[in-house]
């Protein structure tokens, strides 16, 4: 189920740009009190994942920020040194400041991070990654679709109050092979996971969709191929 603009009120569509990363702030008129904070991918922009968003959470206030470095005609997280190995300063300097902001905007808008969602795509997915890793407490659940590892050195922090979701594409080539190395670290640092594989490449589409409404609602894999 789609969400119309009519739905959000007069906040929606309005770029704000006077915290760390620019960002959109969108509330619908029966706000559940949950949220998400929504993360693109590369050489995208913050308005990219908000129709799947919508689709998955349509009561859900929605922070989609926008990427501070520059890809082609759109954004990304932090630097890149081809397309499966990153910059490791540009990592720990971004997520830094990504923790800040989600902080800083959660005070500003009366946001509770105990019922926020991070749902991240590919390059936003990594940040999310990265921030659970780097600053734990901050995520508390996590939607991370074709992700990857991208820290060199991985603390090994306790994650065991924290849900994580990773959902790969079967013919993803590039990320889809290091899909179990992430279920993996998640695992050995305690974090409940639930992975999946979508008949897809990189892109992402409403199996997807499905599977982030599904799990939020606290339906296992199990009971989802039930249905």
């Amino acid at each position: 189920m789609d969400v119309s603009v009519s739905e959000y009120s007069d906040e929606n569509n309005v770029l704000c740009e006077d915290l760390t990363f620019g960002y959109r702030f969108l509330k619908p008129e029966n706000a559940s009190g949950d949220c998400l904070f929504v993360l693109h991918g590369s050489g995208l922009d913050e308005t990219t994942l908000l129709p799947l968003a919508r689709q998955i959470a349509p009561r859900s206030t929605l922070v989609a920020a926008r990427g501070r470095i520059r890809q082609e005609d759109g954004f990304r997280w932090f630097e890149r040194i081809t397309p499966t190995s990153f910059e490791q300063a540009s990592i720990r300097a971004e997520t830094a400041a990504y923790a800040q902001f989600a902080t800083e905007v959660a005070r500003r808008h009366g946001l509770d991070l105990k019922r926020a969602t991070f749902l991240g795509y590919s390059n936003g997915a990594n940040v999310v990654s990265s921030l659970m890793l780097l600053h734990p407490g901050v995520v508390r659940r996590a939607a991370l679709l074709r992700a990857m590892p991208v820290l060199d050195n991985s603390p090994m922090v306790d994650l065991s109050a924290t849900q994580v979701l990773i959902i790969a594409g079967a013919a993803d080539q590039t990320y889809g092979p290091f899909a179990p190395a992430l279920v993996t670290l998640f695992s050995q640092r305690g974090a409940e996971i639930d992975a999946r594989i979508v008949a897809s490449g990189h892109e992402f589409g409403d199996a997807d969709a499905a599977i982030v409404r599904q799990w939020l609602a606290g339906e296992t894999a199990e009971e989802c191929t039930k249905r």
